[in-house]
């Protein structure tokens, strides 16, 4: 890129100077150099957009990463080297993919060993054990048939997290076990035909048993609201998904895990069994991922799921894998699956539609800015879109290297889940040639007091009681992660008393921080490495005050993607002089006008004011405006790695070089001041831009883990509409005092009004505290400060101009 930017100066930079310089000539008579301005800024072309900026920007925002994800199949090709010589050369060649895969998923190591269950059958069960259980006053055996009989089980996984289900065993010596999974819709019972709701042609896991098969039938996260009838809708998929996200976990990953820590017990029983992984819908991703993850998987049969993921983005939240489409596809996440047997069934699936906040709806509507009113849906894919994607496999393994069959209907119709065929193929590649035969004999449940409700919280907050565990430790997590390792010789926080030590020199500590840069901004927040365009800018008078003239202002960034603000120039700028500039942003849903006039309580003309001090004020537009039209650029983004604070600092680093090439600018002294999501960029931008020389954070600092993670605190991101606020694995690397580790030694500031509801004053003085005890280690705890003030959500603009005059060091 640095070459790309010296092209860039050459073209656009040098001009602009030669015209500002023109002015000077023109003004020699004024006492100061910029009393008049033009209604065209001096360098610039004509501004002729009409409407909503930001609508545009995000317009064009969206079009940019549509095209990366269009790129991606392409792209990821270059991060696989497969190896066909042989079935233990090929398993070895993808196994850097797996990893990535895995990690991406949220399946992790085991921290500690499986407890052992063991309840009434110690011969039979030896640990880790699959219990099997009375629950309350029921029998452990659920229902028996001449074929098979069926138990209530409970398995451990690991720290607090059980899996539950059916487990049916044969009468006979079982042909192999299969795991079969149901949809987040259905019960496990419905499988099996204790319950009603699925046709008996479709209870493929009562036929698998009735064939001589093991089947265990896992309970999943179902897709009942949260709060029910309110706005906020959210499934207990999504509520788990956004705190495991967070984390670096995911319910698809704990899900995954639950069968892998059945197929321990399985293997464990009798090593030489053979296993397999059926499931629909939802059910069907999840087996096929647990095969792509756990190589003793046999074969597995993927029903309602398998299609092109490159609108995964429009599927429900929780499908949101981080980084997914950068390495994986359908077709190449077969290819892990691959040399083992896989059977696709084309059936239809239930249409879903994820709804969202009506009243939002209303609200945006009379903004006049686009809400779709969704978070995603699911649909029957078309047969043709499936069987492109199936054939895709060919390019990276051929047939005769891996048994798999796609299974439809006449003329690519989708079937009912669990057919005969698809069954047929599936036991096929477990090893049984035999005919699948299926009877109409159908158990009954023996249970009184059988519960499905009662499971499933019981479910759902044993994985959230394992996640908040994890936020609880997440703190020292991240002092593991960075401080320790970077910095061991900085004294633990702890209740000892330290001897006194000598100040660290600062470059002990930035001469190793540029990794953890790069790591935060590769592997956390996701860059762009595209070559930023010339400026382009294009420019309109919109203010001539007293003391300050202000334009509006457009800059080219990358094909299609924009950033745009207001400029406010003072006046008084004399020839030669090099002013300071103060970047001042608004938070959500806002724009630029908002910190210049109207005496709005939340930011008090803070711009208006500093440009009335004698500062150059830049007020850009960050793209999180049209409620929900962001949030679904933040979930495209994730798909190829990237999120919203991908296109905002590469709009910052663009927005920071062209006001470093204006001829009155000191660019040097370029400060940032937000509020808000605007707080939330004073965190996250600055870290990464070391062109902003200071950063100052209002109405946002915090515990930003415990904002979007902690389901306990009534202002947490967990039981508000944004959905889009988690970033994967964030709460085991950064919160806001490690990316203030990154502004350092540059001057931090943190406003904080006491009745401000975003976090509690608790967690931001805990917080900014361990940033202090930090900057102190050097002796530059000057440069760290915090102003406290009676008032909620808003810039006062006092304590914090007071620093901005100090650290820019004007006048």
């Amino acid at each position: 890129m640095g070459e790309g930017v010296t092209k860039m100066k050459k073209i656009t930079v040098l001009p602009f100077l030669f015209l500002c310089c023109a002015v000077v000539v023109r003004a020699q008579s004024d006492q100061f150099l910029y009393s008049k301005m033009p209604d065209v800024f001096p360098g610039s072309r004509q501004l002729t957009l009409e409407g909503d900026l930001s609508v545009i920007m995000l317009d064009g925002a969206h079009k940019f990463i549509e095209r990366k994800i269009d790129e991606s199949i392409n792209a990821r090709q270059q991060l696989w080297k497969r190896d066909l010589s042989s079935a233990d050369a090929y398993e070895k060649s993808v196994e850097p993919n797996r990893t990535h895969f895995t990690k991406y998923i949220g399946v992790v190591d085991k921290s500690e060993p499986p407890v052992s269950y063991n309840v009434g059958f110690p011969e039979k069960y030896p640990a880790p054990s699959m219990q099997k259980f009375a629950d309350g006053d029921d029998d452990i055996l659920v229902a028996e048939t001449s074929r098979y009989r069926i138990y209530q089980v409970r398995w451990p996984v690991f720290n607090r997290v059980n899996g539950e289900g059916l487990l049916i065993e044969p009468k006979s010596k079982p042909v192999a076990t299969v795991v079969a999974i149901p949809d987040a819709d259905q019960q496990p019972e419905q499988l099996i035909g204790l319950s009603k709701g699925v046709a008996p042609g479709s209870q493929f896991a009562r036929h698998l048993a009735e064939n001589g098969y093991q089947v265990l039938i896992p309970v999943i996260i179902s897709r009942d609201t949260v709060f029910a009838g309110e706005d906020k809708q959210q499934t207990y998929r999504e509520w788990l998904y956004r705190q495991s996200f967070q984390m670096g976990r995911h319910i698809i990953g704990y899900e995954v895990q639950k069968i892998m820590s059945a197929i321990d017990w399985f293997k464990k029983n009798d090593k030489n069994l053979k296993i397999g992984v059926a499931g629909y819908n939802e059910g069907g991703l999840l087996a096929f991922y647990t095969a792509a993850a756990d190589k003793r998987v046999d074969a597995v049969l993927v029903s309602g799921y398998f299609n092109s993921r490159q609108k995964v983005w429009d599927e429900p939240v929780y499908r949101n894998v981080w980084a997914l489409l950068t390495e994986f596809g359908d077709a190449e996440i077969a290819s892990l699956i691959a040399p083992r047997a896989l059977t696709i069934e084309h059936s239809a699936v239930q249409t879903l539609v994820d709804q969202l906040e009506p009243s939002l709806q209303k609200k945006m509507q009379v903004e006049g800015l686009p809400y779709t009113g969704y978070k995603g849906k699911i649909q029957t894919p078309s047969f043709a879109s499936m069987q492109s994607e199936f054939n895709r496999i060919d390019g990276f393994v051929k047939q005769n290297f891996q048994q798999r069959q796609l299974i439809s209907g006449k003329n690519g119709q989708a079937v009912k889940f669990g057919s005969k065929e698809a069954l047929q193929a599936f036991t096929k590649s477990l090893g049984n040639i035999r005919a699948i035969a299926i009877s109409n004999e159908i158990p009954n449940d023996k249970r009184k007091n059988y519960d499905p409700h009662a499971r499933q919280l019981r479910q759902v907050r044993e994985i959230e009681d394992d996640i908040q565990q994890l936020v609880r430790d997440s703190d020292r997590e991240r002092d593991r992660f960075f401080l320790h390792k970077i910095m061991p010789e900085i004294p633990r926080r702890n209740w000892s008393t330290q001897p006194y030590h000598q100040y660290f020199p600062v470059s002990k500590f930035t001469d190793k921080s540029d990794e953890y840069r790069k790591y935060f901004a590769e592997e956390i927040l996701g860059r762009f490495h595209d070559e930023l365009l010339p400026f382009n800018p294009q420019t309109r008078k919109v203010y001539d005050r007293e003391r300050w003239t202000g334009y509006e202002v457009v800059l080219d960034v990358f094909p299609d993607v924009m950033a745009t603000g207001i400029l406010l120039i003072p006046k008084n700028i004399k020839s030669g002089e090099h002013r300071p500039v103060v970047v001042c942003q608004h938070g959500r849903n806002d724009y630029p006008r908002k910190l210049i006039e109207g005496n709005v309580t939340t930011y008090n003309d803070v711009a208006a004011k500093l440009a009335d001090q004698g500062f150059v004020v830049y007020v850009p537009q960050n793209p999180y405006r049209g409620e929900d039209r962001y949030r679904w650029l933040a979930r495209k983004g994730n798909n190829v790695k990237k999120t919203l604070f991908s296109f905002i600092t590469s709009q910052h680093e663009q927005t920071i070089k062209w006001l470093g090439s204006l001829a009155f600018v000191d660019k040097n002294r370029i400060a940032y001041y937000g509020l808000s999501y605007g707080g939330q960029t004073a965190m996250r931008v600055p870290p990464i831009l070391e062109g902003y020389c200071l950063s100052i954070c209002a109405g946002d600092f915090g515990d930003w883990t415990k904002k979007v993670t902690d389901t306990h605190y009534k202002g947490s991101f967990m039981n508000t509409l944004e959905w889009e606020m988690p970033y994967f694995n964030m709460g085991n690397t950064f919160s806001y005092a490690e990316m203030a580790y990154l502004i350092f030694p540059r001057p931090f500031m943190v406003e904080r009004g006491h009745h401000d509801l975003i976090q509690p004053d608790a967690w931001v003085g805990y917080e900014f505290g361990k940033i202090r005890f930090f900057y102190d280690q050097f002796n530059l705890g000057d440069k760290a400060e915090i102003e406290y003030f009676n008032g909620g959500h808003s810039m006062r603009g006092e304590g914090t101009f007071r620093f901005l005059h100090k650290h820019l060091n004007w006048p």
